[in-house]
């Protein structure tokens, strides 16, 4: 399958990530002489925090050190991401990002305090799981099409939850209601978790996100799925058809996600995480993970999360615009 975003120049940037590593510094040799905090900028129990745990077991064996995970929630993501790009550049405070912290706060939070572009070292470029789009049981609804007809016979009527204001859930479901023309009402939570409960007991009727945190209650009944965000079905749920092949071509919003560090890391520091964190993306155990949620490891250099950044800003500016997403 291929990977959105990913150009042959990411691909030729391999060789240049390898000589950083092969010629590293004397920090590098010693790396980490102390332990490693990965911050999560959510709430426990999302998508984020569950790939976090995951690679930090891994991160933690391969470097001979303690990971330490860390919950930082709170304005969408942007306390943790200032506590990570304002630390200090030694490789051992690391963020656990993803679309919306690194590409959508930029542009709903005005007064960020770091330049979401030159602020950060690019560590790594770790997956991409698609969306999925969801009901709670009781609506009347089996497809995309009719949810969409039930939506325009209740303008404003039908609730949805999110993750928190410019979430990745919320664009995701932002973005749904702009192609599709619907009103839907916005119910913001704090954090990924804690929407999902309301969704499965009936107080909210749509919920929009990663496939580890909604289709667990889909294959219980409580849940129903009606499409993917992704470009292609699902390998894991191939029996979801697509938002795009649902009637709005073009339709894509897949949730990625990349580990940052403040700018000014040490290059070899860099390389040496990056080489660990591929590798634990790669591991038989972890792939399999993510294939049941549909998602795939991306395994790049530091610049490839980089460019990647840069172009979803581009991407989702327009886009937020028009849904009037704007946070102080």
């Amino acid at each position: 399958m291929s990977v959105p975003g990913i150009t042959r120049r990411h691909m030729g940037a391999l060789g240049l990530a390898a000589g950083v590593f092969t010629t590293g510094s004397a920090r590098a040799d010693t790396f980490p002489s102390k332990p490693i905090h990965l911050i999560v900028p959510f709430t426990p129990g999302g998508t984020t925090d569950v790939l976090a745990r995951e690679i930090a077991q891994k991160l933690q064996v391969a470097l001979g050190q303690t990971v330490i995970v860390e919950n930082r929630p709170g304005a969408g993501g942007s306390v943790g991401c200032e506590m990570v790009a304002r630390s200090e550049p030694d490789g051992c405070t690391l963020l656990m990002g993803h679309i919306g912290t690194l590409a959508v706060n930029p542009s709903v939070y005005p007064h960020l305090g770091y330049d979401p572009v030159k602020g950060w070292s690019s560590i790594a470029w770790t997956a991409n799981v698609p969306n999925v789009l969801a009901v709670h049981s009781s609506v009347p609804a089996t497809s995309v099409k009719e949810l969409v007809a039930l939506a325009k016979s209740k303008p404003g009527a039908l609730a949805y939850g999110t993750g928190g204001n410019g979430t990745a859930s919320h664009i995701a479901t932002a973005y749904f209601a702009m192609v599709t023309g619907i009103d839907i009402l916005h119910v913001p939570y704090k954090g990924t978790a804690p929407f999902v409960v309301d969704l499965v007991a009936g107080l909210l009727q749509i919920g929009f996100s990663g496939t580890p945190s909604i289709m667990p209650h889909v294959k219980t009944g409580q849940l129903r799925a009606l499409g993917v965000s992704s470009a292609q079905r699902s390998t894991a749920y191939p029996e979801l058809p697509t938002i795009a092949e649902s009637g709005y071509p073009g339709f894509e919003a897949d949730q990625w996600y990349g580990i940052t560090g403040p700018a000014g890391i040490d290059p070899a520091v860099v390389a040496r995480l990056n080489a660990e964190i591929n590798k634990a993306m790669n591991s038989k155990d972890l792939r399999a993970r993510l294939a049941q949620e549909g998602g795939e490891p991306i395994l790049l250099p530091p610049q490839a999360l980089t460019e990647q950044i840069s172009t979803e800003i581009d991407r989702w500016r327009p886009v937020l615009k028009a849904a009037n997403v704007k946070l102080e």
